[in-house]
């Protein structure tokens, strides 16, 4: 078994791979058999997933992420995150709507929660705010 703070580490490298998704990266933190959950994405494989990451590439970008590992322990770890970013690419809303770039600046703030087996993680949920992102393009008010 790792330690708390390889796995703190760990859960910190894939969270910044997420925004800068290279496949050596990501293959050095998941498991080829990843699950995922997020309010944006469902995958079942780390193939699956960086497809994802490559697909969302362009939406936004100058992006920063702050991270603070909350809780680790046995095979799991959670941290909480921040993640400011612009605004520099069309975003799919739904099918045939898409909002292009508005130069915004957005700050989105969320959770991730990961299971490890050998070290890297095998299953993984992220929690934040999605119709903030909206709010703050100025697409819905709350």
């Amino acid at each position: 078994m790792t330690s708390n703070a390889e796995r703190a580490a760990t859960l910190e490298l894939a969270l910044r791979a997420s925004i800068d998704p290279g496949e050596r990266a990501l293959a050095d933190v998941y498991t080829d058999d990843v699950r995922a959950w997020t309010p944006a994405l469902s995958t079942s494989s780390r193939a699956e997933l960086i497809e994802a990451y490559v697909r969302r590439d362009d939406v936004f970008s100058d992006i920063d992420l702050e991270v603070v590992p909350l809780d680790v322990g046995g095979d799991y770890a959670c941290a909480e995150w921040t993640v400011t970013m612009t605004h520099s690419g069309p975003l799919p809303v739904s099918a045939g709507l898409v909002v292009e770039p508005t130069g915004l600046r957005v700050v989105l703030y969320g959770v991730t929660t990961a299971e490890f087996r050998d070290g890297r993680i095998c299953s993984f949920r992220q929690y934040w705010d999605e119709l903030s992102i909206f709010e703050q393009l100025g697409l819905v008010e709350r």
